[in-house]
């Protein structure tokens, strides 16, 4: 549900416009140097403030409340705080009976029978991946020498990003993007044979980040088009090195020691200045939805932090499964 990882493990708690949000997690091995300061650099990439993304301003500062004791990790769980401070829950009161499309809303209700907090998606929420970024922080040490950088490629299938959102602004829309990940120096082994490979494990954590809707590795869909030949990517030297990488670094679910490389696709916010239809619960009656609040133009923005973080995540747990295998 709401807990990830065999030992490596990760849970992210809050609403979007509770009292908080944050995330506790356990198995980081005792050592490790941590502070606060760690987490503001990823916190930061990730906020608010650039065009197309929502006017919501949060501190997003993180509270150690456990778990690091003189700057490094005690080895017990890890939990780390982030307040809500500015928050509005009063813009969502219409949300209660008229769910948005294309957002949770409407199955969050269903599934909970109307106990779910509405106000800006609840759970639901982008926000709650405050927590998977503080995890990716401290993930991002332990399996160092590792990196990994995620870059968007596209946004409304332009390169020009200024110029997509702009478009979107002025439309009163919200548009999707394209982002790719590279992780460097991998280590040769990571990933199990098919529930645990390495790209379902990945891709379990990529696909919890709301908004994601596709992820392909290496050549991905445009693997259906070749032949082997052409897809088959030739070994060069003795650690493995291959001439191509269409298949973005794993062989039978497990990593071969080239660059891992996967993209994913981001939809459009949910949440438009444009009046959209959906149904009245309480009348039973079709409804023009106009929605309040504060959104994201294009929260493909916001996305590298988190998808870095999610990948650092999934390699780090891997990891320490690899090691009790020996």
């Amino acid at each position: 549900m709401n807990t990830f990882g065999k030992i490596f493990k990760l849970t992210v708690f809050g609403e979007s416009h509770g009292v908080s949000v944050g995330v506790i997690i356990d198995g980081c091995p005792a050592g490790i140097a941590i502070s606060e300061s760690d987490f503001l650099v990823d916190l930061a990439r990730r906020k608010t403030g650039t065009k197309g993304t929502s006017s919501r301003s949060e501190s997003d500062y993180p509270k150690l409340l456990s778990g690091v004791h003189n700057g490094f990790s005690t080895g017990s769980p890890i939990s780390i705080l982030f307040e809500n401070l500015n928050a509005k829950p009063e813009d969502y009161e219409n949300l209660k009976n008229t769910p948005r499309p294309g957002h949770a809303d409407f199955v969050a209700q269903k599934k909970f029978r109307n106990f779910n907090d509405h106000r800006g998606g609840g759970h639901f929420s982008g926000r709650i991946t405050l927590g998977m970024v503080a995890a990716g922080v401290i993930a991002k040490k332990i399996i160092q020498p590792i990196s990994i950088v995620a870059k968007i490629e596209e946004i409304c299938g332009k390169t020009d990003f200024n110029l997509a959102i702009n478009e979107a602004i002025k439309a009163k829309d919200s548009i999707g993007g394209i982002i790719s990940c590279t992780a460097k120096n991998m280590k040769i082994g990571l990933g199990e044979p098919f529930f645990y490979s390495l790209e379902s494990y990945i891709s379990h954590l990529i696909f919890s980040i709301p908004g994601v809707k596709a992820i392909e590795f290496g050549a991905g869909f445009a693997a259906a088009k070749m032949k082997g030949s052409e897809c088959n990517d030739n070994i060069i030297d003795i650690f493995g090195k291959t001439e191509t990488n269409n298949s973005g670094g794993i062989n039978g679910g497990i990593a071969n020691g080239n660059d891992l490389f996967f993209k994913l696709a981001v939809k459009p916010t949910s949440s438009i200045a444009l009046s959209q239809k959906t149904m009245n619960f309480k009348t039973k009656e079709l409804t023009n939805l106009h929605i309040k609040g504060r959104h994201d133009a294009c929260m493909a923005m916001r996305m590298p932090p988190i998808v870095e973080a999610a990948t650092a995540i999934a390699l780090a747990d891997l990891m320490f499964q690899n090691q009790n295998r020996k």
